[in-house]
């Protein structure tokens, strides 16, 4: 093909970038490996880094480039010269997930992270180029300054003077430290605590400095406090509402933050409204005069909300077929933002028994599943699905068919993991289980019970044609599959009373997308620790939610959180890919590019593989 050729031209010599390489490789219905190769291509043209701070040692990565530090992002100083702060209006936002909580601490769903970083900050965030750029810090922390430990035991955070609570008071190292306090404590039953078990103390040095000390060398000494998971709370208001009085603080629905928006008015599952912070840190932001954050309805409306109509100036998470997206840009309202994502769309198996309750509660971790602990079943289930044409004919240039369950960063992906569709080869592993087509109706039994499946995830055209997909594939090998789909404010709700989130896992298997939030993946990895199962003793907020547990895997998981050697990390996370893999735990289906879509005129937004998508909002305006 000439056009192809043509294309790969253009990327040798450096003129295409990768949003178009994705754009004219889908109008070409090029298959996702060949897209995936020139991506590959394209980003070694860019020279775009990757080796990710953690992977290094801390004094590697605690070093910014002199580019990187002479970027605006890495200054952010409040002298910085800037327009004057407000005057923008209204930004409309659309989340086709609503938030139901603006408590990062507490929340489970993306959308609620995302809802509370527009409110709160953290100490850093990881910038598109992977590096640490400061917010409520003053500096990042570097051995050469002493202010970090070259073994990673202890690191040193100097705090922004002069920032201010949108109730007037003082942001000091006491909130850093009480967020602390917070998070750990287990009665609170943050989702976020496995973030901050590595810590062993925090300690107050003066009123805008802090010394957090951790049990261990520590290779991810900057993963408390940092991005989405970093976000600090105010000690004076949520200081009566710790452990079991967590849930119940009035803050959990308005928030008070240092961030450049206040919040006006929530109304949960529905709509955020936000007012411009005026007393803001950083001179003469935001630009916004208020924000409006929806949320609800279904992706396919979000995009045409940005690209066809332009009623909204960002939509995020467009998890929609490829030519309709492109189809709805051609509209020429808004344009689509695609960026390399750290996210993979997969199917979890539940290792308990979601039929059978324990105490008041289903799917309790010593309640073994009646059928998917036996490996070969598990094995079977992962033959049986056709993960080429998902990707191909439902993601397009949005994702690549993928045999590992961690994809980003790159270098962890297990080289010798292969995924592969089979039915004969899966029927042969469940005959060898002893699941036997006993009554002669299509449905094999094991031990007596039939290998009947309820699948469910939540309400996405993307995700409902996988689901037939699936379902299609595995009933002709003798499983009977009902499908079951929840609205994305339920399924990713926080509330510990309801049954269909997806921390509960009522089902026996689930599908959605999550991923990693900085370059060393190991807080998203510990989603296979036993130590952070789901379940009813907290309220289901831990990340282990297939309650796996297996102590070989526990092993490599708490060796990482030491490991300062970046050869051995990569040996590692590579573990972690080939147990999940290979034991089942979870089954990779589509690597994810990140995809939203913002209003011609909008600028300033400047996406990360690792952070919320409005992590800068501060910087965004209007042209």
């Amino acid at each position: 093909m000439q056009e192809l050729e043509r294309l790969r031209e253009e990327i040798a010599s450096g003129q295409a970038t990768r949003r178009e390489v994705l754009r004219r490789a889908a109008a070409l219905g090029l298959s996702a490996p060949v897209i995936a190769s020139l991506l590959a291509a394209c980003a070694r043209q860019e020279a775009t880094p990757t080796a990710a701070p953690a992977a290094q040692t801390p004094a590697a990565a605690a070093t910014p480039t002199p580019a990187a530090a002479a970027t605006p992002a890495a200054q952010a100083t409040p002298t910085q010269a800037a327009a004057k702060r407000g005057g923008g209006g209204t930004l409309r936002l659309l989340w086709w997930q609503a938030p139901t909580i603006i408590n990062p601490h507490l929340a489970q769903g993306t959308k609620d992270f995302d809802a509370s970083n527009i409110v709160l900050e953290a100490l850093a965030y990881f910038d598109s180029e992977d590096k640490l750029v400061p917010r409520l810090a003053e500096e990042v922390p570097s051995v050469e300054k002493g202010t970090l430990d070259p073994e990673g035991r202890w690191v040193i955070w100097k705090l922004r003077k002069g920032v201010k609570w949108h109730d007037g008071q003082p942001f000091t190292a006491k909130d850093v430290k009480f967020t602390y306090e917070y998070v750990i404590d287990p009665a609170t039953t943050a989702t976020t605590i496995a973030s901050y078990r590595a810590i062993e103390s925090v300690e107050i040095v003066d009123d805008y400095t802090v010394k957090v000390t951790f049990k261990n060398p520590n290779p991810a000494w900057f993963e408390p406090f940092v991005g989405g998971f970093g976000l600090i709370v105010p000690e004076h208001i949520l200081r009566d509402y710790t452990g079991e009085k967590a849930r119940n603080a009035p803050f959990n629905l308005k928030p008070i933050g240092t961030g450049p928006y206040k919040v006006a008015d929530f109304k949960p599952g529905d709509v955020v409204i936000y007012e411009i912070n005026q007393d803001y840190w950083q001179e003469g932001k935001p630009y916004f005069d208020r924000v409006e954050l929806k949320g609800g309805g279904d992706a396919t409306s979000a995009a045409r909300a940005v690209l066809q109509t332009g009623e909204v100036d960002w939509a995020w998470n467009l998890q929609v077929e490829a030519q309709v997206l492109l189809q709805l840009e051609k509209a020429g309202q808004g344009k689509l933002i695609i960026t390399p994502g750290p996210s993979t769309e997969r199917i979890m198996v539940n290792f308990a028994d979601p039929w059978t309750e324990k105490d008041g509660a289903r799917a309790e971790p010593d309640v073994p599943h009646p059928f998917l602990t036996n490996k070969n079943i598990r094995q079977a289930i992962a033959l049986a699905i056709r993960r080429d044409v998902i990707a191909e004919q439902l993601y397009g240039p949005a994702g690549q068919v993928t045999a590992n369950n961690l994809n980003a960063p790159a270098r962890f992906k297990h080289p010798e993991l292969k995924w592969e569709f089979n039915l004969e080869k899966a029927a042969q592993l469940l005959d060898e289980a002893g699941a036997k087509d006993t009554n002669g109706d299509g449905v094999r039994e094991y031990n007596g019970k039939p290998l009947q499946i309820l699948y469910q995830t939540s309400i996405n055209s993307i995700r409902q044609r996988t689901q037939e997909i699936v379902k299609a594939e595995m009933e002709k090998i003798g499983f009977k599959v009902e499908l079951k789909s929840i609205d994305a404010s339920v399924f990713f709700s926080s509330d510990p009373g309801n049954p269909d989130t997806y921390g509960h896992f009522y089902a026996d298997l689930e599908m959605y997308t999550n991923g990693p939030s900085n370059p060393f993946p190991l807080n998203w990895a510990r989603r296979y620790h036993s130590q952070e199962v789901a379940r009813k003793a907290n309220n289901w907020s831990g990340v282990n939610i297939t309650r796996y547990q297996n102590p070989e895997m526990d092993k490599v998981l708490d060796q990482l959180a030491t490991e300062m050697n970046p050869d051995k990390q990569t040996e590692l996370f590579r573990q972690v890919n080939w147990i999940s893999v290979t034991d089942v735990v979870e089954i990779p289906l589509v690597h994810r590019n990140s995809v939203s879509a913002a209003t011609k005129n909008l600028t300033g937004y400047k996406p990360s593989t690792w952070a919320s998508d409005v992590w800068d909002i501060g910087d965004w305006r209007r042209e």
